[in-house]
């Protein structure tokens, strides 16, 4: 009859504590991510958003953007 010895009980418990370490990450990563959706964007970012877009020229967005920082 073969069985496990220590060496072996030792290698598949560190398997285990693997396996324990990857699932906090994951499940760190997903409640952190949907807490980063829930938040409404800042003003900046909708500043530079527009900026991006086009729809402001670089005048105005330096205006604006010094306006922000006051």
């Amino acid at each position: 009859m073969h069985g496990f010895d220590m060496n072996e009980w030792g290698f598949m418990m560190g398997f285990g504590w693997i396996g324990l370490i990857l699932l906090a990450v994951v499940l760190f990563y997903f409640v952190n991510n949907m807490q980063n959706k829930n938040q409404e964007p800042s003003a900046r970012d909708i500043l530079d958003k527009r900026y991006a877009n086009g729809e402001i020229d670089d005048e105005e967005y330096q205006r604006m953007k010094e306006n922000l920082k006051h």
